[in-house]
């Protein structure tokens, strides 16, 4: 499955995606009875079907695998004829398994020797308009950020911060002052895994090359000390509200540090940079039946698009790959890279059964109402948004991106915890796409949202910045895909994404929450 696949016989109202598949999909309503045909072949729909959802085109045996996408989306709990609407009904994940094997007459062809990887077009462009930093880091955006150490020092940030910007909105070459607040700090235990990945995650956001100056907010009482997030030379300007005297003394005294910030940084100008130093985390949600068919492929042509000109990809959410992990784990470009995919998943899922849930929990209602039966299937399309690069590296939840090409990022499926994870491993673009409708948004790191249809692109044009509806075909894809990295470019330039304009950014800082709550 390196790339998506479509079955020419399959005409409207269906579209399949390889003619070894056992379901096709509905591309509109149909009602229980209408006829309905592939090829030469007709049938009735024995169920209603609402569109973007599946129905049977072949038979298919109670506990035989169902295929779409050429691969494997679950195994039927029940014998499903011909014309039947297939889904969370009839066709199921067995809990705490990998991904069914195909039959002997489905096997797919070996994936591409990646060795000899080629994008699929040449990318437009080589350079962006962006902020050279000091120590040679790009940045895409310009900001000031107040870091609360604790959730008890997050009010008194972000109070610095609305202020800050309301004293200081419209300085030249400053994109504004941001609360990086979060709800963890305390009430858990030192060393431990949960605290590990917090202190990482707030070293990455102080740290980001998107952060031009950070003054960190602490209560003074915490377990999360400035000096256990940065070590005994705190590099950051750092305030103690029990130590000033209380929250107005803090927020006089963080506005005075930020007035001296923005004069150092008023009038820096972006210049020319190369695309080979942005580095662009992917992410899905809200994803629907179209996902894996439009968007997701698209934003893989962009993604490939930037792996070619020099730059950097992160992939993650490892709940939704798993179904998929194989065609992951097969373009690994060394084996213990492929080794480090086989470890997530099998973590994963003792992660699931310890706290009484399994990987297939993972799609959501709306995910079930756009068409998503079961996991594996979400997993096929999601993983399209990776491209078709080699994989260079994995790393752990907000751990630094510094190999070129493609980079796996082990995070949760849930959006904002995973794009948190990405930003502070330095992501300085985000690209998400949505099939039910997202209002997601980033800061310091722009986010451009993609929707999986036009119909969802006009209905939500406020919050959606680019259409990728009308990619169908692998052709249109690659044409839609080339326009998206264009558009990626853009907002690395300072063109700003629909989310931003609408203020979002600052609720959506949500590092991975692990271990006890004491």
């Amino acid at each position: 499955m390196g790339t998506p696949l479509h079955a020419a016989e399959f005409v409207t109202p269906l579209v399949a995606f390889a003619g070894v598949d056992d379901v096709g999909l509905v591309l509109s309503d149909v009602d229980r009875g209408a006829p309905m045909r592939v090829g030469a072949v007709e049938f009735p729909a024995l169920d209603d079907i609402p569109a973007g959802h599946k129905v049977a085109v072949r038979p298919i045996a109670a506990g035989r695998p169902v295929h779409k996408y050429g691969e494997t989306i679950g195994i039927a709990c029940c014998d499903i004829p011909v014309g039947a609407h297939v889904h969370v009904h009839n066709v199921k994940v067995r809990p705490h398994t990998t991904r069914g094997p195909a039959s002997p007459s489905r096997e797919r062809d070996p994936e591409p020797d990646q060795a000899g990887w080629q994008p699929p077009a040449a990318p437009t462009g080589t350079d962006f308009l962006g902020y050279r930093r000091p120590d040679g880091r790009a940045a895409t955006r310009n900001y000031i950020a107040v870091l609360p150490s604790v959730n008890c020092s997050a009010t008194v940030s972000r109070i610095i911060a609305q202020r800050a910007n309301e004293l200081h909105r419209g300085t030249p070459g400053l994109d504004g002052v941001i609360a990086l607040t979060h709800d963890l700090g305390c009430g858990m235990a030192e060393g431990t895994t949960g605290d590990e990945i917090l202190r990482r995650t707030l070293r990455g956001y102080a740290g980001h090359a998107n952060v031009a100056k950070v003054v960190m907010v602490s209560l003074g009482c915490e377990i999360n000390q400035p000096e256990n997030v940065f070590g005994d030379a705190v590099p950051v300007e750092t305030l103690s509200i029990q130590d000033l005297g209380g929250s107005a003394a803090t927020v006089s005294a963080g506005l005075e540090r930020v007035a001296r910030y923005v004069a150092e940084l008023a009038g820096a100008r972006r210049e020319p940079i190369p695309v080979a130093e942005l580095t662009l985390g992917l992410q899905c949600g809200g994803s629907d039946a179209y996902s894996g068919l439009t968007a997701n492929p698209t934003l893989g042509v962009a993604a490939d698009l930037l792996v070619a000109a020099g730059g950097k990809v992160i992939l993650g959410e490892t709940p939704e790959i798993y179904g998929a992990e194989h065609i992951l784990r097969a373009r690994a470009a060394d084996p213990a890279l492929a080794g480090r995919i086989d470890e997530l998943i099998a973590w994963w899922q003792r992660y699931t059964a310890a706290n009484d849930a399994e990987m297939d929990n993972n799609p959501s209602k709306g995910n079930h109402d756009g068409g998503i039966s079961t996991i594996w299937e979400k997993s096929l399309g999601a993983i399209l948004k990776g491209g078709t690069s080699p994989l260079n590296d994995v790393v752990g939840y907000a751990q630094p991106v510094t190999a070129g090409g493609l980079t796996f990022m082990d995070t949760p499926g849930y959006d904002p915890v995973s794009a948190t994870g990405m930003v502070a491993g330095g992501a300085n673009l985000l690209a998400f796409t949505t099939g039910r409708g997202s209002v997601f948004g980033s800061r310091p790191t722009p986010c451009l949202k993609i929707s999986t249809t036009t119909r969802l692109y006009r209905r939500m044009q406020g919050d959606i910045d680019f259409d990728a509806g009308p990619a169908m075909s692998r052709a249109e894809q690659i044409r839609r895909g080339t326009l998206l990295f264009e558009a990626l470019v853009d907002m690395a330039s300072g063109q700003p994404s629909k989310s931003e304009e609408l203020g979002f950014g600052t609720e959506e800082i949500v590092p991975w929450r692990m271990g006890a709550v004491m």
